[in-house]
């Protein structure tokens, strides 16, 4: 099979989303699609989906037009679609979320059995043992993705986009899905696949085309470019930054976290906090990172220990009552716990400090809103096609830096980041580090959590590691390589060589 991509035009009011983009993909092959945020990518994923139309030009299968009105006409020519924000039903169990519309029936009953058996033989191709009459919100986060990709596969596709498909993975998941990428090819399909991280490319893809500001770069076989290629054509020269030298953390310490616990999450967890301090905490998925920063911030309880937050104990804990004490939570899943999309992004940037914008009990200071929301789009640079645009609009990138800077508006003195970098592109990476930093100059504090170890290393001043749920010692970052801190975050143990003293 061959898809060919030819002449294709999205023009939206006010931007050209693709530019005459022409580009030929043949089965048996991994094609890597990347590019800074707002290059195009998901367009023409969704053009290729069926989601959206083109202004103009074709797309073409073994020579003849593709006309897709919609995901389902996509899914008659064997067009599957997996998208980085997942399409998953909490509610449902695994094998209901697998087989959604399309159940197994005995005459007009659903087979359950059959379902479950089905469902179990899907998982089990994709390396996972998840039973599948667990309820999908009871999943973690590499759980539903694996769901989420065994969902797709039943519809045997002869075309497969895969956006993002890792980047709620943690090293040995995004290993298995890797192999099972690879393994694709062997079934003739053709497989589109997303990222933003290189270092993954080349364990996958067989050529890697490249798009950038909606036009189309290049498109060049893997074993003929080396990174800084890749990188050039995505962005030209890129200056990765270091952590500047002149962010150094005071004394004072102003979070004191003593023996919490929370059960089946982490236990016994215990550090200090120091103002102007970017703390890390490093660990595999599943190791409680999460669990922690939603429970220091009040959005989920846990069951003993103590928390003091310049000098002063917290008690009835709630998000509201972390706000009061100046602190924030940009969350894990920026779409559905930092945003309301369909809201526009001044609204979205206003409302962790709507409290703080009113006149009178119910009275909105109208006027502080637009400047307060106008702040903080000049200064974290967010890429906007106009403030009263619905935040579904920009880049994910973009919506981030919204997410960050409706809880600067709350003027926090810590902030809580659990996976901010999470499906953007190296520059818009850099620009929320450079955040952190900036306000660690003015006396912020932050804790980062980060899928991406390297980033840790690059961002943070000290490690926390954290394993199956308690916190096993810290690591000084400039001591410490890329391959020992996972090490520390796979065994459970820390060499001498890189540690610093014991975790309070």
């Amino acid at each position: 099979m061959k898809l060919d991509v030819k002449n294709i035009v999205k023009v939206y009011p006010g931007t050209r989303a693709l530019d005459d983009v022409s580009m030929s993909m043949e089965s048996g092959k991994v094609y890597a699609l990347i590019g800074k945020n707002g290059s195009g990518k998901s367009t023409l994923v969704k053009l290729l989906a069926g989601v959206i139309q083109p202004t103009s030009g074709e797309i073409f299968i073994d020579g003849k037009p593709l006309v897709c009105k919609t995901p389902g006409d996509a899914h008659k020519e064997g067009i599957v679609t997996v998208y980085q924000e997942m399409s998953l039903i909490p509610g449902l169990t695994v094998a209901e979320n697998i087989f959604l519309n399309r159940m197994p029936k005995r005459g007009k009953i659903i087979d359950w059995p059959e379902a479950y058996r089905q469902s179990k033989e899907f998982l089990r191709t994709m390396g996972v043992n998840i039973d599948p009459r667990r309820q999908v919100q009871d999943l973690s986060m590499w759980q539903k993705q694996i769901v989420e990709i065994t969902k797709a596969m039943i519809y045997s596709p002869k075309i497969l986009l895969l956006d993002e498909p890792t980047s709620a993975l943690a090293v040995n998941e995004v290993q298995n899905l890797l192999e099972f990428v690879r393994s694709l090819k062997e079934r003739n399909i053709i497989v589109v696949y997303i990222t933003h991280k290189l270092q993954e490319l080349r364990q996958v893809a067989d050529e890697v085309a490249v798009l950038r500001d909606g036009k189309f770069i290049g498109q060049v076989p893997m074993d003929e470019i080396d990174d800084k290629g890749i990188v050039n054509m995505m962005f030209g020269e890129v200056k990765i930054r270091e952590r500047p030298k002149d962010i150094i953390p005071q004394d004072e310490v102003v979070m004191k976290v003593r023996k919490l616990t929370r059960k089946k999450a982490f236990q016994n967890v215990s550090f200090d906090l120091k103002k102007g301090e970017v703390l890390g905490i490093a660990g595999m998925l599943g190791s409680g990172r999460t669990e922690l920063l939603r429970s220091i911030f009040g959005a989920d309880g846990f069951s003993s220990g103590t928390i003091e937050i310049y000098g002063k104990s917290v008690t009835n804990f709630s998000p509201e009552k972390l706000v009061s004490h100046r602190v924030g939570l940009t969350p894990e899943e920026r779409k559905t716990e930092g945003l309301i999309l369909i809201h526009s992004i001044k609204d979205n940037l206003c409302y962790a400090s709507i409290k703080q914008n009113q006149i009178a009990h119910f009275l909105e200071n109208k006027r502080k809103r637009d400047q307060i929301s106008a702040k903080q789009v000049t200064d974290l640079e967010i890429r906007i096609p106009g403030i009263n645009h619905p935040c579904s609009s920009l880049s994910g990138g973009n919506q981030q830096k919204v997410v960050v800077g409706n809880w600067l508006n709350t003027k926090p003195m810590i902030m809580l980041y659990d996976e901010p970098s999470r499906g953007i592109d190296v520059n818009a990476k850099q620009q929320i580090f450079e955040i952190m930093w900036n306000s660690a100059r003015e006396g912020i504090s932050s804790i980062f959590v980060s899928t991406e170890l390297e980033e840790l290393l690059e961002v943070c001043h000290r490690l926390l590691i954290m394993y199956r749920g308690e916190i096993i010692g810290e690591v000084d970052p400039a001591r410490c390589s890329i391959e020992e801190l996972y090490e520390c975050c796979m065994s459970g143990e820390i060499s001498p060589a890189i540690a610093l003293q014991e975790a309070a």
